[in-house]
């Protein structure tokens, strides 16, 4: 018998005992032809099942940012897509999904705890550097708007007395002053404000100041009422050569809401 009918009648007697359809990658008409074959021997359910697979096993492969760089042609991508899913059944595509699924959940899962992992430290500093803002005291808090010569516009004035019981020299000190009435539940004015502190603060050294805020920011367009208190909180202060001594500031509404989500979805499993 010849040798290449030989291999031909044993190819085709392995083919038929395999027993379900196999997907074709020889070409993308070969596939297309193939994938209706598979799909004809499936029920609604393993159907649906069967198209994500393939979807999912295809794309698994493609490296877009390769084909974006020239590191490879399009050409190669598509043939290393249907190399993929080439000679599978149904079943098999669907389990090879399956562990495509299960490693990019151990992938989400791990970066998820990661992030929940720095997330909850910036919480945690934030927390120990309210201790050593604390010592950094406003004694003294005034605001008023004092008329300027030839301008109806008014000049909003900051006056304050600090006051530095930390052990580090501040170079620049961050505020956030609220205008309140008592009896109210909104503030006329809640914003936050800075100073650059020329010749900087020492540690245990007090200081008066008097700041001019932007009098076209929020703080020149406030009407504040005889009754309001001015109180001021310590936020943050920066050391000698610029850099964040203290942070209170913590996470922002979306990195509280996105820590809540984490936590909710990984920290019990």
């Amino acid at each position: 018998m010849n040798y290449r009918i030989l291999i031909a009648l044993v190819s085709a007697v392995l083919l038929a005992g395999c027993g379900e359809p196999r997907l074709d990658g020889s070409s993308e008409a070969a596939l297309k032809a193939s994938v209706v074959k598979v799909s004809e021997k499936l029920d609604s359910t393993k159907k649906e099942e069967f198209t994500e697979a393939l979807q999912l096993v295809a794309l698994s492969k493609m490296d877009l940012a390769a084909v974006m760089s020239g590191k490879k042609s399009s050409d190669t991508l598509a043939v290393e897509m249907l190399t993929e899913v080439n000679g599978k059944t149904a079943d098999e595509l669907i389990a090879q999904a399956n562990v495509i699924k299960a490693e990019r959940a151990a992938k989400e899962k791990e970066q998820a705890l990661k992030e929940i992992s720095e997330l909850e430290g910036e919480l945690a500093a934030a927390e120990k550097s309210k201790v050593e803002l604390a010592k950094f005291t406003v004694s003294r808090s005034r605001f008023y708007q004092r008329d300027r010569k030839y301008s109806a516009i008014k000049e909003p004035i900051i006056e304050m007395t600090v006051y530095n019981g930390t052990a580090h020299p501040v170079s620049r000190a961050y505020f956030k002053g609220t205008i309140a009435s008592p009896g109210r539940s909104i503030p006329w004015i809640v914003e936050d404000f800075n100073h650059v502190i020329s010749g900087g603060i020492e540690p245990l050294e007090s200081m008066d100041w008097a700041l001019a805020p932007n009098m076209f920011s929020e703080w020149g367009k406030v009407d504040v009422p005889n009754d309001a208190v001015f109180t001021i909180e310590v936020v943050r202060l920066d050391g000698p050569g610029g850099e964040a001594l203290f942070d209170s500031s913590g996470l922002s509404e979306n990195q509280l809401d996105r820590l809540a989500k984490l936590k909710e979805k990984y920290s019990a499993k």
